[in-house]
């Protein structure tokens, strides 16, 4: 039986959910930042994908951000159309919990992103953060341009000997192009915010590892660090 497999172990697309036509519901504004959460997006400005466990806590680092425009949570990397969060968390959909990042790149940087993405999570553990496990909690980013993959594997590259050297593993970040972006539940957009739950479960916070790149906003060899965060 497909629900007895193992959740640490990706489902292949002809076992996938089948999901649904229509997009789930969310609001028009980000709790926080007040721009559109779903676009359109102001000329010039990119988008930037990340899976790096839950998602709620993932979100809360990106729009402390200065130059980040607008952020979301959602599912990616999967085969299940609009899938719910609980279809999400069976396994059985492929996807995994990500966080949508729509930054100004004249005010900050891919690679400030990659710092953040970086030092807030262990990459090196296979489909899990802390007590969270299974594929949706995988280590992951997806570029959106060649740009950002070539900048993303240059990243992972420099970041490998801190990890070693901390006497941790290997990374296991996989990173690949963005395929079909689903946003997740409306009460799952900004959940750690103020109006919302901002005593919220999170289990994101600064390792103690410093990424040698993006020296853009934020100054190399200083951490990323997300004020109020659950260490």
């Amino acid at each position: 039986m497909l629900f007895g497999r193992s959740k640490s172990e990706l489902i292949t697309e002809e076992n996938a959910l089948p999901g649904r036509a229509q997009p789930l519901p969310v609001a028009a504004r980000h709790t926080v930042l007040d721009t559109p959460l779903t676009g359109p997006w102001p000329e010039g400005y990119e988008t930037a994908v990340f899976g790096m466990g839950c998602f709620w806590g993932a979100e809360r680092i990106f729009w402390r951000i200065p130059g980040v425009y607008s952020t979301s949570v959602g599912y990616a990397g999967g085969y299940t159309p609009n899938a719910t969060y609980e279809e999400v968390c069976s396994g059985l959909t492929g996807h995994a919990e990500v966080a949508m990042v729509v930054y100004d790149p004249a005010k900050v940087s891919y690679e400030t992103l990659l710092k953040a993405f970086w030092e807030n999570h262990d990459p090196t553990t296979l489909n899990r953060q802390g007590n969270d496990r299974g594929t949706q909690y995988r280590s992951v980013i997806y570029t959106t341009s060649d740009a950002q993959a070539a900048t993303a594997k240059a990243s992972l590259e420099a970041f490998q000997p801190v990890v070693t050297n901390a006497g941790l593993g290997a990374i296991t970040t996989q990173i690949q192009p963005l395929g079909e972006y689903y946003y997740a539940e409306d009460y799952h957009q900004q959940y750690l915010s103020p109006s919302k739950n901002p005593n919220g479960y999170c289990n994101h916070g600064p390792n103690g590892l410093s990424c040698p790149i993006g020296i853009g906003n934020v100054p190399a060899q200083t951490s990323v660090e997300v004020p109020g965060a659950a260490h």
